[in-house]
């Protein structure tokens, strides 16, 4: 049996704070192996943006990279789920992290699959 690898999944949300009916919408989502990886998916979304966002949201985004990232990271490292949001204008902007357990691919060696199971073969990703 292959082992489970602790990790962690990311997703990026928007939500229109105008609009009851509308849901709010996944636009990213990130598989990361650590910690570090996962908080620096939401550092580098953040920094990007910034030039973007109002003068309140881009004050939300720099509070968070300079001053609670590093309470984030060790949130993640104990293994509880974190979000960061912004709000820009009338649009909540969240990240979402939390903590999972990646449950690898089955095996297709030695097995009968359908005729179009055997048009797809994996590719080394070296």
């Amino acid at each position: 049996m292959t082992k489970l690898q602790r990790g962690y999944w990311c997703e990026c949300w928007t939500e229109d704070l105008t609009s009851e009916a509308e849901q709010p919408a996944l636009h990213a989502s990130f598989d990361a192996y650590s910690a570090l990886q996962a908080d620096r998916w939401v550092a580098v979304a953040l920094r990007t943006i910034t030039p973007a966002l109002d003068t309140a949201a881009c004050d939300e985004a720099w509070a968070w990279l300079y001053e609670e990232r590093a309470e984030t990271r060790r949130a993640l490292l104990r293994s509880e789920p974190c979000t960061v949001t912004v709000i820009h204008a009338t649009t909540r902007i969240t990240w979402a992290i939390r903590p999972v357990l990646f449950v690898p691919l089955a095996q297709r060696r030695g097995r009968d699959f359908r005729a179009c199971g055997y048009d797809f073969t994996p590719r080394s990703t070296d």
